[in-house]
């Protein structure tokens, strides 16, 4: 559902707009939306050690791969085990940034049975998710010192004679704190914290000396863990927890998760996913939207449904380098409902066409999913950046063409304004030419696709600091590093544990016995896409983006090697019914952040979003349907 992402972490003390359990609409009438500096880099005696941990291993990050790329050019010998260091830079950001996320108490939750009603039964609840996940954070924590261990008698090297095993001491640690933090944030008298504690701790005893046989038990397990992550236990420890109950049940051992973490999150091209996160944090706490809504409404606003058009295309815009609709949906709803409501777009028609944008970037590079299915399904990423370009502008142009239609008949009589069209791309000119910055520079054969990204970082940190200085280099530039170092760590958390229990699931030879069933049930591809299409929807309404990722991806593409469907244009088909996850009642995150950011009911919302629905899922049989949108591009840069 991010970044990504943004704003699926759960926090009972944060700002409303980084609470999944959203509060009433009709309470957050006077909120408004603030940028990272409302939400604060958290406090306590770690917050300083932790924010600059980040921030030197994401600014490292960005700056050993130019140099890189420079030195290549320049000069005969690059920087030794340049690759190594960034990749366990990563590692770093996602331990740390997780250990930030469960800091401030914005670790992704799901929380469901929160909304019921009803006091009475909240304080055990929540006392019982926030042991559920400590413990399951603290076995995580016990299988990263065990794999510590093994790789200290490997006497593998880093780089510079530094050993690997000193940079992967930061999973166990960070394992550790993110357990202690849950228990912290489980109550708020200490008492009750101590309560948590000890439930937690029986929880790890019961684990480690079995009262029964791990089979029987196993079971009960997995209940009383779904049962706590309704309550609020975060995702990653239901993740995480799930296979680590698996493995117990099944009598193997469980060093296969952290390895699994570890694999993923120091994969080559991993690097890219924090870096693009950064460029996307930049460009969102500077003044970017502004430049850029006013470059639409210059261009495109006299016409009929021109502020339509300027609405989903600054929004495709912005979540195309965020990665987050939601981001996308609280960062500029306050600045483009206003200008659909003057003009003369109904108010219903307004929230739909938001809360659908919101989520039309996912298919555009560089965003992170298409980083992510890449890197989890073995795809070329620069192939799965050219596949979605034509998918999205085909969504793109279908929500523009839906909201033209829901405009007046008559456009506003205001004559275009060449000065001052002019004026507003001159002064948008940094953000407009991002676009051709990644292009040029990862398909020019200039850059690898982890300098293209550390480019990108480094363009945006100069356009929003230097060249138009909506952002200070004292007091704005770690606030925002932070952030998006949160951000990653807890999307990195997730997807490195939901792999462990992907690991788990190949090894019962799920994948293959699924791909037996469907070849046995169906027999033509084109009934398998529309049953595929049915299933991913439900998936992107239920699970967010990046569990799904790990957990599904594996699962459809041996099914779809199978019926000899393109790898890309499966990988497009799955990331664009996650879009349209986004917006499917009941439960589709976009529904519930436009429904604070504009102060509506939820079924309100609700019935904005079905036309927008409608379309989109046209949009989405289209793109499965004719393969070519997705395959064309990609087929140019082919090998022959």
């Amino acid at each position: 559902m991010p970044i990504f992402g943004f704003l699926w972490y759960k926090r009972r003390d944060a700002a409303p707009e980084v609470a999944y359990r959203m509060k009433p609409a009709v309470a957050l009438q006077e909120e408004t939306w603030t940028p990272a500096e409302a939400r604060g880099a958290g406090t306590g005696i770690w917050a300083a050690p932790e924010n600059f941990i980040l921030c030197l291993s994401l600014g490292l990050m960005t700056l050993i791969p130019l140099a890189e790329a420079v030195m290549r050019v320049t000069l005969p010998f690059g920087i030794s085990g340049a690759s190594s260091l960034v990749q366990h830079m990563v590692l770093v950001v996602g331990m740390v940034g997780g250990a930030v996320a469960a800091r401030q108490d914005r670790l992704l939750s799901l929380a469901i049975l929160d909304q019921l009603p009803g006091k009475g039964w909240k304080r055990p609840a929540l006392l019982f998710a926030g042991a559920m996940g400590a413990a399951m954070a603290a076995l995580l924590c016990a299988t990263a010192v065990d794999f510590v261990k093994l790789e200290r008698e490997a006497g593998k090297i880093l780089a510079y004679d530094v050993p690997v095993w000193v940079a992967q001491l930061v999973m166990p640690a960070g394992f550790a704190l993110i357990a202690w933090r849950i228990v912290v944030h489980s109550a708020k008298a200490w008492r009750w914290r101590l309560v948590a504690a000890a439930l937690a701790a029986c929880i790890v005893w019961a684990g480690v000396k079995p009262p029964a046989d791990p089979e029987l038990l196993a079971p009960v397990a997995l209940i009383a863990l779904l049962v706590a992550t309704a309550m609020g236990t975060p995702i990653f420890a239901a993740l995480g927890g799930a296979a680590l109950i698996l493995f117990w049940g099944a009598g193997e051992v469980v060093a296969g998760i952290p390895i699994e973490h570890y694999r993923l999150v120091t994969n080559p091209t991993l690097p890219t996913l924090p870096l693009f996160t950064l460029a996307g944090y930049f460009l969102a706490e500077g003044g970017a939207s502004r430049r850029l809504v006013r470059v639409f409404h210059a261009l495109v606003g006299q016409f009929r449904g021109g502020p339509a058009l300027i609405a989903t295309l600054v929004c495709a815009f912005f979540t195309s380098f965020t990665g987050a609709s939601g981001v996308t949906i609280l960062a500029l709803g306050g600045l483009l409902y206003p200008v659909l409501v003057e003009a003369r777009y109904s108010e219903r028609s307004s929230l739909g066409l938001l809360t659908g944008a919101g989520s039309l970037g996912l298919l555009f590079p560089p965003c992170l999913p298409l980083i992510l299915y890449g890197v989890i399904a073995g795809v070329a990423i620069e192939k799965m950046f050219l596949g979605g370009i034509l998918p999205g502008f085909l969504l793109v142009a279908l929500t523009a063409w839906w909201g033209i239609r829901q405009g007046p008949p008559v456009a506003e009589k205001r004559r275009f304004d060449a000065r001052e069209a002019a004026r507003a791309v001159w002064a948008a000119k940094w953000e407009l030419a991002l676009p051709a910055v990644v292009l040029v520079s990862l398909f020019g054969g200039f850059a690898t696709p982890v300098e293209s990204a550390a480019l990108t970082a480094f363009y945006a940190f100069l356009t929003q600091t230097l060249m138009h200085r909506d952002l200070s280099l004292g007091k704005d530039i770690g606030r925002v590093i932070t952030e998006a170092g949160l951000l990653v760590g807890g999307v990195l958390l997730i997807l490195g544990v939901a792999l462990g229990f992907t690991n788990y699931l190949i090894d019962a030879q799920i994948p293959s016995r699924m791909v037996e069933y469907v070849q046995s049930s169906i027999t033509s591809p084109w009934v398998f896409l529309l049953v595929l299409n049915v299933f991913l929807l439900l998936v992107g309404a239920l699970m967010d983006i990046f569990s799904a990722i790990v957990v599904v991806v594996p699962l459809i593409v041996p099914i779809g090697e199978a019926f000899g469907i393109d790898p890309v244009h499966l990988g497009i088909i799955f990331l664009a019914n996650m879009e349209l996850g986004y917006l499917t009642p009941p439960v589709g995150i976009n529904l519930f952040l436009s429904s604070y950011r504009f102060s509506k009911p939820v079924h309100e919302v609700y019935r904005s979003i079905l036309p927008m629905l409608v379309v989109l899922g046209i949009g989405v049989l289209l793109i499965t349907y004719i393969p070519v949108l997705t395959t064309f591009l990609p087929g140019l840069t082919a090998s022959p």
